[in-house]
């Protein structure tokens, strides 16, 4: 593994881990880790990150969350599987990219044994703790330990789309700014675009 510590949009893929409809009412903060994924997908998008998208056994989970399917770029087709680790799914692949970030549902579960298996891959990966949910805070504790433990660094949604972006003053930067604004607003601050 070669871990840098820092994203590379060269490099990366943006890996979404079952934003599903199934788990609204069981994940009690499900509205923010939807935002943040949402967050994630279009600030990929507008970087030219690839991305992956799963879904967990959509006919008992009911499919990605409208809320973040509605930031999906035109074709892109959730990865239908029944494996609790997406890196094992049938069908996927990070298109010869090296460095992974992960967001998405079950912190302790589907994503905890994603991260593992593409640290066994030699993949670097990234996962960020603010676009991660489970049932229990302890469960999304114990995961978001245990995936560090095994090599992963943690990151945050504006802390990663920053790293991918690298520059300021560019069309991207622009629309990631403003992603960010919506995302995390400063309360009570004048939003100001920067250079």
């Amino acid at each position: 593994m070669s871990a840098s510590g820092k994203l590379d949009a060269g490099r990366a893929a943006l890996v979404v881990v079952d934003v599903q409809e199934g788990f609204r009412k069981a994940i009690p903060d499900f509205e923010r880790v939807a935002r943040a994924t949402a967050t994630l997908i279009e600030g990929a998008e507008a970087i030219g990150v690839p991305m992956v998208i799963t879904e967990q056994y959509p006919k008992g989970l009911g499919q990605t969350a409208p809320e973040v399917a509605e930031h999906l770029p035109e074709g892109a087709e959730p990865l239908e599987k029944v494996v609790f680790s997406a890196a094992e799914a049938d069908g996927f692949d990070l298109g010869g990219r090296d460095q992974v970030l992960v967001c998405g549902i079950e912190t302790h579960v589907c994503v905890n044994q994603t991260v593992l298996d593409l640290l066994g891959r030699g993949i670097d990966v990234q996962v960020a703790e603010d676009a991660v949910g489970s049932r229990f805070e302890e469960n999304r504790q114990v995961g978001l330990h245990k995936m560090e433990q095994a090599g992963a660094v943690l990151t945050s949604v504006e802390t990663a789309l920053f790293e991918l972006l690298g520059r300021a003053g560019t069309d991207e930067f622009k629309r990631v700014q403003r992603l960010i604004l919506e995302y995390a607003p400063n309360p009570g601050a004048e939003v100001k675009e920067t250079v």
